[in-house]
């Protein structure tokens, strides 16, 4: 059962809301009125979705789903009257998974919801995804200065430098990076 916290940014009762997310099996574990300090909120409570209800997302509710998206990531459901194409653009930007204009159904609840969660586990794969390719990319560019360097300081070959790294890393038990990050710093001290 997910457990949703509801954030009530309007004017009007989101009773209909909690009633319809109950209805449809979700737990609602707390009722905010405003987004003020929903970071601090989201990290007490650990909700596995958050819905803002609001009238047109303002400059303070996109802030905090800002903090929410980079310090502890979920997916945000967003209900609004507001359709207008900036708004849209802003609210994604700011890190709401889905974007609802025209209102709430209840029979249309529980598949907004895995629509959300299952976008958020796409972009969060994503992320992790060109996460991992940077650190390789700036691993390898490590690797190729260390080779550089032992090229210029050796007067050897290209291969003859990485096979000596991999010889390195294989007696020393490292990878080859720790190797490389260790030759470019002797290096800088004799600079």
């Amino acid at each position: 059962m997910l457990r949703v916290m509801l954030v009530d940014d309007t004017v009007k009762d989101v009773s209909q809301l909690k009633e319809g997310l109950i209805a449809a099996g979700y737990e609602v574990i707390a009722e905010e009125a405003g987004s003020l300090s929903l970071p601090d909120r989201v990290a007490k409570l650990r909700p596995d979705v958050i819905i803002i209800d609001t009238d047109s997302p303002s400059r303070d509710v996109l802030e905090q789903v800002v903090i929410v998206s980079r310090d502890d990531p979920r997916p945000i459901v967003m209900f609004t009257a507001d359709g207008g194409s900036d708004a849209i653009r802003t609210a994604i930007a700011a890190g709401v998974t889905a974007y609802i204009v025209a209102g709430m159904q209840p029979d249309r609840l529980r598949p907004i919801l895995e629509v959300a969660q299952a976008r958020f586990d796409t972009d969060r794969a994503l992320r992790d995804e060109l996460k991992s390719a940077q650190s390789r990319l700036s691993e390898r560019k490590t690797i190729e200065r260390a080779k550089g360097l032992l090229m210029k300081q050796k007067a050897i070959g290209e291969d003859e430098a990485y096979r000596l790294m991999q010889k390195l890393a294989m007696d020393k038990n490292v990878r080859l990076f720790d190797v490389a990050e260790q030759i470019i710093n002797v290096s800088t001290l004799w600079s």
